[in-house]
């Protein structure tokens, strides 16, 4: 006499079965995760990069329309009409204003970032 064994459809998913399923997720977690941060910082550099080309054409136009020499003295302030954010364009890596993101000396030093040296114009 056999003894039919049925399985019954309401009992869920086993242990094992969650745990294969955990792992995988977990494997595709250490794969994202990385490229997801580098693509971060590179997006972060780029944008860093661009400000820095906005705020050189702004020094160059002021320099231009103002008559400035080489040597004179550059500040957020004077560059803020020529700026499409004025003084509110800030290194993505964590500053906030054109103050504390850029290092602004004069018409002919370039400018460069505060925040990550990285971001230096190639």
């Amino acid at each position: 006499m056999k003894i039919a064994r049925t399985r019954n459809l309401t009992q869920g998913f086993t242990l094992v079965e969650i745990m294969i399923v955990v792992a995988i997720i977990g494997l595709l977690a250490v794969i994202a995760v990385p490229n997801h941060v580098r693509a971060r910082q590179e997006s972060q550099r780029k944008l860093c990069v661009n400000n820095i080309r906005l705020i050189e054409a702004a020094i160059d136009q002021y320099a231009i329309e103002t008559k400035q020499k080489a040597d004179a003295p550059v500040d957020g302030n004077i560059l803020a009409p020529y700026l499409k954010h004025g003084t509110d364009t800030a290194c993505p890596a964590g500053g906030t204003t054109i103050f504390n993101s850029y290092n602004l000396v004069d018409c002919q030093t370039p400018v460069t970032c505060q925040k990550d040296v990285r971001h230096a114009v190639d």
